[in-house]
């Protein structure tokens, strides 16, 4: 028996202390570095941008991948290569935790675009503004105590 699904995610995780380090001469270089860490994980990546303080990502995922392992992956792996790469002036590392929203087939372009729309959208939009929009629309209950360090 063979298993069938459709199962797509969109994560979301910052810089630590949301500092805005990642930047636009080198974030190519960490979106395709991503993306083969994602792939090499037999996960596939749909869409992947961001600004200089978080990150966006869309993947098509198999049932068999528990998505805590894949982000700490990804997370580990990519502060590694950046700071092994001296891409930025500081220590490089990601804040703990993520976000995570699922989407149906019928959503992808949507979202596809939206992740890649990332500089545009952040030009209106703050990022503390924009998870709380999600965490809204996803019914996902928190505490502001509990979410990302915000550098206002």
């Amino acid at each position: 028996m063979s298993t069938y699904s459709q199962i797509y995610i969109q994560t979301v995780f910052a810089v630590k202390g949301r500092q805005s380090l990642i930047k636009p001469e080198w974030d190519e270089n960490l979106y395709r570095y991503i993306t083969g860490i994602v792939e090499n994980k037999a996960q596939k990546m749909l869409a992947i941008n961001g600004v200089e303080n978080h990150i966006h990502l869309l993947i098509g995922m198999k049932p068999s991948c528990c998505l805590s392992d894949l982000v700490r992956e990804i997370k580990k792996s990519s502060t590694d290569f950046i700071n092994e790469n001296n891409f930025s002036t500081l220590k490089f590392s990601w804040q703990e935790g993520f976000g995570a929203f699922s989407y149906s087939h019928s959503q992808l372009d949507k979202v596809a675009k939206y992740v890649m729309n990332q500089k545009d959208h952040h030009r209106k939009i703050s990022f503390k503004d924009e998870y709380i929009s999600f965490l809204k629309a996803f019914q996902v209950t928190y505490n502001e105590k509990y979410l990302f360090d915000w550098i206002e």
